[in-house]
Formats: C-alpha cells, structure tokens, sequence
C-alpha cells in the first residue's frame, strides 16, 4: 500500500439538530460575484485524540449537528428564483460528512522538520468537493467535512461555499464547530444573517446554461511552500517600509536619543534595521515605534504609517516580479482581499454572515516595481488600502450593478499576484478538546500561479504564514531572491 494513501471508511450526511428558523438568505453583491470561484478548503491538523477511532467520529458528528442549528444556511442549498436572484434555501438538507483513514502518514511526513520543503501533496487529500464550483450548491451540499485520522494525530478538513461564506465567516463555523466539539453550552459568537445592508441588491446575475465555469486551467505544474514570517523579520521589513531611517526624527543624534529614552539599556543604535535581532532589545523599540501611539508628528494619524501586512506583501510583490523575469514594460498588478464590515458606514456587524469583501488591485510596470524601493512600492498598497473607505465599497457596489459579473480568479498576463485570507483570521483559536491546531492547510481549491494565502503563524504574536503557489521556475527564482529569503525563518 502506498504510504500516502487514503481510505475513506464512511460517508454520511449530517443533519441541524434543531430545524431552521430562517427560510432564506438572498445573495448579495459580494456573494454572488463567488459563484465561479471553487469551494473554499481549510482545515487543521491535530495531534492524536485521547479516545478511539469510533468515539471521536461520534463526537465530530454530534457536535457539528448541533453547530449546524447556530448557522442553519450551511445545512441548505442554492436556489434561483424566476427573477434571477440567487438565494440560500435553509432548509435542513445537510452537510457531508467523511470519516477517511491514511495509517502510513504521520504528523513529522506532513511537517518536517526541515521547513523549507514544498507543501506535503498528502494535504490534498484530505478535503471533499475539488474542482467543485460554487455555483453547484443548487444541487450539492454547501459544506462538507473530512476527519482524516493518521498514523498519530488527525486532521479534519472543511470544504464550505464560497458564493456562501468568506474567509470571516468560515473561520467563525470551524471555531463554533471546535467550541462546541469542547463542550461548550452557549457559543461564544453569534453569526448574524442580517440581509438588510448597502450589499443587498435588486440586480441580477445571468448564467450561462449549466453555470459558469472555471476562470484559471487548474492543470498548470505548480509549486505549493509555506514561507513563516517570525514578528521580528516582519518589524525589520515594516521599518524598510516605512523609511524610518531616512525620517527627520529618526536620523542623526536625535534619532539616538529617541531610542535611548524609549529604553534604559546601555547600547547604541547605529543600524537599527540591520540589528534587529540583538538580544531582542531592538525590536521591543521597534514594537513601541511601530505598533503605539507615539509623539512623533508622522504616527499620529495611522493612515499614514505602512502596515506590517503591507510591508510584507510589497515585499513579496517585488520578489515574485523579480523572478519571473518579465520585461520593464510589462504591467504587473497586485490584488488584495479586503473585509468590507468594519469600512461602510453604518458597520455590518463583525459576525455578519456572508461574503462582505472586495478586492483592491495595484499597479506598476515591472520596470517602475523593481527601480524604485519597498517604500514606494508598500506605499502604493497603503495609499489604496486606506482609500477603501465607506464611498469606495458603495461605489464598487453600485459599479457591480450596473455591470454585474463573475469574480474572474487566475493570472491571466503572468504578472498577477491575488492576496487571499488574512493573518488576521483566527485559525489556531480552535481547540476541539486535546489541543491547538498544529498547522493549518488548505487543499488544491482556487489554486494557481501567483495565488497567495496569508496564515496566522502558530505561535501568534504577530508571526506570519505565506502559502504561496508559483510556476515552478518562479518558485526557484523567489528562493533565491536574497531580499526577500532574509525575512524568511
């Protein structure tokens, strides 16, 4: 038998432990655009249960039906009405659930400890509905879950609808699911289907017959690697970005002093972005320069500071660039995925159920990427991020109206990166009663060349997990790129 093999022991479907209260939910501006992109696939490995096969299967099934009753539009199916709108019927016909068993992988095959390698190709296996389009869940269930017990841990991978859920409310499900698995009486956060917001729309989307279909080959050599970003690295590239250096404030004696009143440690600072690491001192500095309100004319106002995410992602951008060796004309464009909730005005609620995103792209030529340095190019994210304001998403929502459309996913000029998830999820805060996570995977869904997924890293405190997928020869030429594989740990 193969070692990497998977068996599946059992498939069933798992019903709401309390029928649905709500009827319906119609799908809004920032759902329906989904319908053409794949199920999304997330899921975490754990450590090996304290109680046999049959217990825990037992336990999963019980605990996601009662999880089900707190978000009764996962247990229904996509529905189109006669004037063309697209609604979730909540109408209790279940989820699927599958009991898999893969003996001969164990938790170190999957994590080596040599974290440079490639994704393991076995995480593949362990999600339901590949290549499956969102647009199925008219006659398909809108979640399944694979509970993939290994040689000695287990992993329990969730596929979910994307035209359905998005990354906020996703991770909102997984961690009700564990809470409730734990024990938990009462969940902790409510989902919240409220439909009566600026994402509510009279428009109407029209297919073609049988659905729309794929916007990226799927069939294309791809490398899959997870590049962990330790806090430190990340405050060394947010201070590149933000220039501090070349900062009045920051420069000469003053600059010195500034960082001498900050700490009362005997050392002198003459390159604070080189030093980073000595003895930690440093970046507690920098943590209180970057990360607090300050006296420093440029941090009172935050919109004016580069982010730790942006820094990063410019940074990557330039490198992916790089090695694809494109030509200086060529224009290159970064997109990112932004959660809307907290951006309109009046707030949907942070819990809203749903999609409530849109994507921001940015753009240079190669030649314009490359010439000039992290600030300008973390400074192009920023300036867009923090336009994206509540006129911005109200006009993206009315553009969408008057031009409804599918969210084209792919790269399809070979110098697109497209940003998903966000370090911001909580992917670790799920305990299903023998302990965090030990990574968090995702499967081979909306996978492609420049496709990139940004992860919380395991031991919080601001690290950073990139999964990204190149072409191969791209990979190589990014492992090699010494600006960005110092951040790298």
């Amino acid at each position: 038998m193969p070692s990497s093999s998977v068996s599946i022991i059992s498939k069933c479907t798992v019903y709401p432990q309390n029928k649905s209260a709500i009827k319906s939910l119609k799908l809004s501006v920032s759902d329906l655009p989904m319908l053409s992109c794949q199920y999304i696939q997330k899921g975490v490995l754990l450590s090996q249960p304290p109680f046999e096969s049959s217990i825990l299967i037992s336990l999963l099934k019980i605990s996601l039906s009662k999880t089900l009753s707190h978000f009764p539009a996962l247990a229904g199916r996509l529905h189109t009405d006669a004037n063309g709108h697209v609604h979730i019927l909540c109408n209790d016909f279940g989820i699927d659930f599958v009991h898999a068993k893969a003996p001969y992988i164990s938790v170190s095959t999957l994590l080596p400890s040599d974290h440079h390698q490639d994704i393991h190709p076995s995480f593949r296996k362990f999600f339901q509905f590949d290549n499956t389009l969102s647009y199925v869940g008219h006659y398909k269930p809108l979640v399944a879950v694979q509970v993939t017990e290994l040689n000695d841990g287990v992993f329990i991978g969730c596929t979910a609808n994307h035209a359905v859920v998005d990354g906020t409310s996703f991770w909102n499900f997984f961690n009700t699911f564990a809470e409730v698995c734990k024990g938990a009486e009462k969940i902790s956060k409510t989902p919240n289907f409220s439909r009566d917001t600026v994402l509510d729309s009279p428009a109407s989307l029209k297919f073609p017959d049988g659905g729309p279909s794929v916007t990226f080959s799927g069939d294309e050599p791809l490398r899959e690697k997870i590049f962990h970003f330790s806090r430190e690295a990340i405050l060394k590239l947010k201070f590149r970005a933000n220039n501090l250096s070349r900062k009045p404030e920051m420069s000469g004696p003053k600059g010195v002093e500034i960082f001498g009143k900050q700490r009362n440690d005997n050392w002198v600072v003459n390159n604070v972005e080189n030093n980073c690491k000595v003895n930690g001192k440093i970046t507690s500095v920098l943590e209180e320069l970057l990360f607090k309100n300050g006296t420093n004319k440029w941090e009172q106002n935050p919109t004016t500071v580069i982010s730790s995410f942006q820094s990063l992602s410019a940074q990557l951008w330039r490198s992916v660039t790089r090695a694809r060796q494109l030509d200086d004309n060529k224009v290159t464009t970064f997109r990112m995925a932004v959660n809307c909730r907290h951006r309109l005005e009046p707030r949907l609620e942070p819990l809203y159920f749903g999609n409530a995103i849109q994507s921001i792209p940015t753009v240079a030529t190669v030649g314009e990427l490359l010439s000039k340095d992290l600030n300008w190019s973390a400074n192009q994210l920023h300036m867009n991020v923090v336009a994206h304001d509540d006129g911005t998403v109200r006009r993206g929502v009315k553009d969408w109206e008057n031009n409804p459309r599918l969210f084209p996913l792919g790269n399809f000029d070979g110098a697109m990166i497209t940003m998903g998830s966000s370090p911001r999820f909580p992917m670790y805060d799920n305990d299903f009663g023998w302990g965090r996570p030990l990574a968090v995977r995702s499967g081979r869904a909306n996978k492609f060349d420049g496709k990139i997924s940004a992860f919380p890293g395991r031991e919080g405190n601001g690290n950073v997990d990139l999964e990204v997928v190149l072409a191969p020869e791209t990979m190589a030429g990014l492992e090699n790129d010494m600006e960005f594989m110092q951040y790298v740990s």
